[in-house]
């Protein structure tokens, strides 16, 4: 028997309240700042509510940049972004359930100690190796491209143990079932390893997107050229003047463009994202 408690109820709704205004507070102080102009953000308080410049500051920033430091419209920035955001994603996907599926169902020499180096490699994120990366990317003349924004952040431990660890529960008379029917190794892969991976692929590919987006150690070392410039460094340079007063105005307006495209993401890919973290049958 159920107990019905109304207080317990009031109570669940008052913490989840408190706790989508306490997420969400910031995310609106942002939006509002991002439509009023710099003077207004420069006095005391701060307001909150919309005033008259949405228009104005975001058309600015989209096509024209900022007035100092960079002046590289957004959309640039944003493109660069989301090059270096998908080629991370994708490339992490492409190599882990590859290098997954040799581990797995292929026997060949010392096959356990290249998946344990590969694990291994978690104790070592880019910020640890980052000299050494930086000159294997310099010496290949990888500076201000895509491909130094990319390749050296496309390796994954992470996500080739969790491809390793799904191929491992697939049922042997499954591959067993496709050598009788002639399958063989690539078309096993491909028609049937990858359908049943696509959730899998699908919360890694939400993971990747953010982890790439968010990028701003790596981009900041090897980029010099302003047409190269992500969004996080735009943000970071903007908020960071030394010879100005920073456009608070112009800076929240970035910061809100910045947030749509992961914010996309999650809300397009919710259902396979969610489904590719709990789903236990295969």
């Amino acid at each position: 028997m159920i107990e019905n408690r109304p207080w317990l109820t009031v109570f669940a709704h008052v913490v989840l309240i408190f706790g989508v205004v306490l997420i969400a507070f910031p995310i609106w102080v942002t939006f509002v700042a991002s439509t009023h102009d710099a003077p207004t953000m420069l006095r005391s308080p701060i307001p909150l509510l919309p005033g008259s410049h949405l228009i104005e500051n975001y058309s600015l920033v989209l096509t024209e940049g900022f007035a100092q430091a960079a002046r590289t419209p957004l959309w640039k920035v944003l493109f660069n972004s989301l090059v270096m955001a998908l080629g991370v994603c994708i490339g992490k996907i492409a190599i882990s359930i590859i290098a997954a599926y040799a581990i797995v169902y292929f026997r060949f020499p010392f096959r356990m100690t290249a998946f344990w180096l590969i694990f291994m490699t978690l104790m070592l994120p880019v910020e640890v190796r980052i000299v050494p990366t930086y000159k294997v990317v310099a010496d290949f003349n990888m500076l201000n491209s895509y491909a130094g924004l990319i390749i050296p952040l496309i390796a994954s431990a992470t996500a080739t143990f969790l491809f390793r660890q799904f191929f491992l529960s697939v049922p042997d008379e499954l591959t067993e079932a496709a050598r009788v029917d002639g399958a063989g190794p690539l078309r096993f892969f491909r028609d049937i390893l990858l359908p049943m991976s696509r959730t899998s692929i699908a919360a890694l590919f939400v993971i990747q997107f953010i982890y790439g987006w968010n990028q701003y150690l790596w981009p900041l070392l090897i980029t010099t050229k302003e047409e190269f410039y992500t969004v996080v460094m735009t943000l970071s340079r903007q908020a960071n003047v030394v010879d100005g007063v920073p456009q608070w105005n112009l800076i929240m307006t970035v910061g809100m463009l910045a947030m749509l495209p992961p914010v996309l993401v999650v809300i397009f890919m919710q259902r396979q994202f969610v489904r590719g973290l709990v789903e236990t049958e295969k």
